[in-house]
């Protein structure tokens, strides 16, 4: 009824180790899928940082935040369905079950919520406090695996999460923001973008297993956008294919739905789901540093010394491998 788990995908890195025997050593393999999948997590955060540094740009301009978030989507969807015709043998094999559709479809609720909750938390308050909130993610998806049984809970990998937690506060200037000003609409939002995040990332997760990973994010992106519909201002959504700024649209949704979520959808597979958070949190780095190069923002020596952090905390994750 639920289909069969997709088969393991191995991608080895160097020529294949033999063990005593002359058969593969399976550790090592095994290794070195870890390592290729933290790496794909690790590029796919570094293209939302990329797409989040554009969606600034982009909303100079005056577009909203629900037209972003709904152009991101679509063209998301679109790469992905020229993706899926290419593999469409192997999901005509693989089928469509009532798991596949569900998990899909939450994973594309998650999306949904965590694109606009965080530009709402920026309109009520402040950019480094929707961050902040946001990426308390890390913190939720740790509670939330050991709660679910999925991983145990270590000494270190919470000393990693509260590391990043701090880097994140010293890379936002949290600790130098009024938040007098925000408000209450605000703070739930920003928490909400970081809810939405851990749901995507479960529900990825969990859909991987019952169908063919193009399929997935077919029906993720489809449910993605029939949900913004509703809320999304139709009639500046139908200008952005003939404004200037249509190109960066494009490479914007390329960047942050398209290429970006097929990284991550794959690294999910050999990354528990912790590990998946603490590493993508190199998207506020790359989108601090975009707006650092291209916006003519600056960066302050405690965002240097919160960089500093993330990077130290992640790579001491990703030497420590998944065992």
């Amino acid at each position: 009824m639920y289909g069969n788990p997709v088969p393991r995908v191995r991608i080895p890195l160097s020529p294949p180790i033999k063990a005593k025997g002359g058969r593969q050593a399976p550790f090592l393999i095994a290794e070195c899928d870890a390592l290729w999948s933290v790496f794909l997590i690790i590029f796919a955060a570094i293209q939302w940082g990329l797409a989040g540094g554009l969606a600034s740009y982009l909303m100079q301009y005056g577009w909203s935040a629900e037209v972003m978030a709904f152009w991101r989507v679509a063209i998301g969807l679109g790469a992905m369905l020229v993706w899926s015709l290419s593999h469409w043998r192997h999901i005509v094999l693989r089928g469509t079950s009532l798991a596949l559709i569900g998990w899909s479809v939450l994973a594309g609720i998650g999306v949904v919520g965590n694109f606009t909750f965080y530009f709402v938390s920026i309109r009520e308050g402040s950019v480094a406090v929707a961050v902040t909130l946001m990426y308390t993610a890390p913190a939720m998806v740790f509670l939330i695996s050991f709660i679910a049984g999925i991983e145990r809970p270590t000494l270190f990998k919470g000393s990693v999460i509260a590391a990043v937690m701090l880097g994140i506060v010293l890379l936002t200037g949290l600790h130098h923001a009024q938040l007098s000003a925000v408000t209450g609409l605000g703070l739930m939002a920003g928490l909400l973008a970081g809810v939405s995040y851990a749901l995507f990332l479960f529900g990825f997760k969990m859909a991987g297993r019952y169908g063919s990973r193009a399929w997935v994010l077919v029906l993720a992106f489809a449910s993605a956008t029939v949900v913004l519909l509703p809320i999304v201002n139709i009639d500046q959504a139908l200008e952005v294919p003939f404004s200037h700024q249509a190109p960066l649209f494009l490479i914007f949704g390329l960047l942050g739905a398209g290429l970006s979520f097929y990284c991550y959808f794959v690294g999910l597979h050999w990354t528990l789901p912790s590990t998946a958070a603490i590493v993508a949190m190199v998207e506020p780095i790359t989108a601090a540093t975009f707006g650092w190069l291209l916006l003519d923002e600056t960066l302050s020596i405690s965002s240097l010394l919160g960089m500093a952090i993330i990077l130290a905390a992640v790579t001491s994750l990703g030497l420590a491998r998944d065992r």
